[in-house]
């Protein structure tokens, strides 16, 4: 940046007190700071870099106190750059307010390739950091071995198991394989069947892979507990919230068996615990509608499942599925692979992860590896009137959720509205509305009557409470 901008800068900080994802003060009135390392690791390890800006005391309510000596900081800041792998290059600039000296020093990003960027004299395990908020976190094993794993290219989904033979695979699975993948692709119609399964990643030595354990065994779970999902439907809005009957979870349950049957007995549960309504479309047909499309579901679950992370560090997570009153929220073991960011969600192919699991998947049907699944998500919701969806890329965890009207009918209300009003709004029926919309937030709190002491008369409308 130039002067006049870390003046500005400067200024706004020492005003409004803060700090941020990509900036950090540091006093530096009397000496170089001498913990710069956990800093310069964490902006190298983002892609937007960061900013550390010396002068600005935080513990004495963010004052510019300006810096001991501008050339000999730069030295230092250096000096301790130096001692980085990969080595940091930050950007300095110096100006001065009211005849206080300031320093900044842009750390840029490093190439994912190259991350995570260290501190040497803690290595590798105990010198990386990652920003989280305005602070520096020491990264955890797991997100050190996933920009290793990205590196070295580290095929998960390839693992061998030592102990597990082809015979211990199902012979009706491996046989229906087998004859897609020989109509599917031509090159292997005649070559010989342990051969096109070693080719294809199920087996290797005629011992299981991963891959092949999990979409050919009928118990995979024998070996691995956690390579399931678990299910649950929340009362509330919040998890640890009860019903007035005192029950947390309206339904529970856990799926396991191999990939197909836990891909299809999830989506059963989520149907099941959503709300349903039947409508008579432009054909005059009666269909069902569901709180969320069942074609967004599907995806969600299945990009949960075979992107998931399936390394050592994540054996002990499952896939989670919650439900809640005004969402609904999926989880996977396994952040974002590669260099793709949530902006690119969508609009850009991404790297694959688990590509030996991917490629079966495709072949025997389940999925398209068309780097479809993202737009398919977003269109279905905004075919429904809802939301679009969420993504979120949490430290290790990838996490979509589906929002429901729940919290747009109170938007909608604050204006009294009828039941009949508010059943348009919805697109649904006003006895539905009235069950599974109204009354809930009329007994949360969040809705009230115009008309409390006549509670069914025609003439009566609801209005927000809260917002």
């Amino acid at each position: 940046m130039d002067k006049i901008a870390l003046i500005k800068l400067a200024l706004e900080i020492s005003e409004n007190r803060y700090e941020t994802q990509n900036l950090e003060v540091k006093s530096a009135k009397i000496d170089c700071p001498k913990r710069l390392y956990d800093t310069l690791s964490s902006f190298s390890n983002q892609d937007s870099g960061g900013t550390i800006l010396f002068g600005i005391d935080e513990e004495n309510d963010f004052a510019i106190v300006g810096v001991y000596n501008a050339h000999d900081l730069q030295k230092r800041i250096s000096e301790q750059c130096e001692q980085m792998e990969p080595i940091c290059r930050p950007l300095f600039t110096v100006a001065e307010i009211e005849g206080k000296t300031i320093v900044s020093a842009e750390v840029p990003s490093i190439d994912f390739a190259e991350r995570p960027c260290f501190y040497k004299g803690k290595g590798v395990t105990k010198g990386s950091y990652i920003r989280v908020g305005d602070s520096d976190s020491p990264m955890t094993s797991y997100e050190v071995y996933r920009y290793e794993a990205y590196r070295k290219q580290a095929r998960d989904d390839l693992r061998i198991l030592e102990n597990i033979s082809l015979e211990q695979l199902n012979t009706q699975k491996i046989t229906k394989f087998l004859e897609l993948a020989k109509t599917d692709k031509a090159n292997l119609s005649n070559v010989e069947d342990k051969k096109v399964l070693e080719l294809l990643g199920i087996i290797h030595n005629g011992r299981a892979t991963l891959t092949g354990w999990i979409l050919f065994n009928d118990y995979p779970q024998s070996i691995f507990p956690q390579f399931g999902i678990t299910a649950v439907v929340v009362p509330g809005t919040q998890m640890g919230e009860t019903n007035t009957q005192g029950v947390r979870f309206i339904d529970n349950k856990r799926f396991d068996g191999d990939f197909q049957t836990i891909l299809d007995g999830t989506e059963k549960f989520i149907i099941r615990n959503m709300q349903n309504n039947t409508i008579i479309n432009d054909e005059g047909k009666r269909a069902d509608k569901y709180e969320y499309p069942i074609r967004a579901i599907r995806e969600i679950l299945l990009n949960a499942l075979m992107h998931r992370d399936y390394s050592v560090f994540s054996e002990s997570m499952p896939v989670a599925v919650e439900m809640y009153r005004d969402r609904l929220e999926i989880t996977n073991p396994g952040g974002l692979y590669g260099r793709i960011n949530i902006s690119d969600l969508g609009k850009t192919k991404t790297e694959v992860r688990n590509v030996t699991l991917v490629n079966a998947l495709e072949i025997l049907g389940v999925a398209e590896n068309r780097h479809s699944g993202i737009p398919t998500i977003r269109l279905e919701m905004e075919k429904n009137n809802l939301p679009l969806p969420v993504f979120k890329d949490c430290r290790g965890e990838f996490k979509v959720i589906l929002y429901n009207h729940f919290n747009d009918i109170q938007e909608f209300c604050q204006k009294p509205r009828s039941r009949l009003e508010i059943a348009e709004f919805l697109k649904c029926t006003p006895d539905y509305a009235m069950a599974n919309k109204i009354v809930p937030l009329l007994e949360e709190g969040k809705l009230a009557m115009t008309m409390p002491h006549k509670p069914k008369s025609k003439l009566q409308k609801y209005y927000s409470l809260v917002l």
